[in-house]
């Protein structure tokens, strides 16, 4: 039987969440999380969108890859996806236990979740913002 771990990502540093989301899939637990639009990405919001615009331009064609997502639920994934050994079978299903959603789903709205909001006193930008700029 695995537990489920709902996370609100709303106001929440990217790397915290995503650390703590591939930890607790590793440990077998089912990870959803909701709010991803207003996860944050602390440093200067230039510096960051010239980075993943960067990111994103490089690689081939659609078809060979590599693959940089431009949804905010996808970006999430791909940084979960980066604190995981993805290439072996244990981080490979650790992923697949990982779900994130933009909103709160309506299954999801009573249930109890861990907040992993922070006072973030630097300059920082919110996935959402970013994947319009992108």
């Amino acid at each position: 039987m695995t537990t489920k771990i709902i996370i609100d990502a709303a106001e929440g540093a990217l790397g915290r969440i995503a650390g703590f989301a591939a930890k607790q899939s590793l440990l077998g637990k089912e990870v959803v999380i909701v709010n991803c639009n207003d996860a944050m990405i602390t440093g200067s919001p230039r510096t960051t969108i010239a980075k993943y615009a960067q990111k994103r331009a490089r690689g081939g064609s659609a078809q060979k890859g590599p693959y940089f997502p431009k949804s905010p639920e996808r970006i999430m994934k791909r940084t979960v996806r980066g604190m995981l050994s993805y290439k072996q079978t244990r981080g490979r299903q650790a992923l697949k236990r990982i779900i994130c959603y933009n909103q709160t789903p309506s299954e999801f709205e009573d249930a109890e979740k861990i907040s992993m909001k922070r006072e973030i006193k630097v300059k920082a930008i919110k996935l959402k913002k970013l994947s319009e700029e992108l």
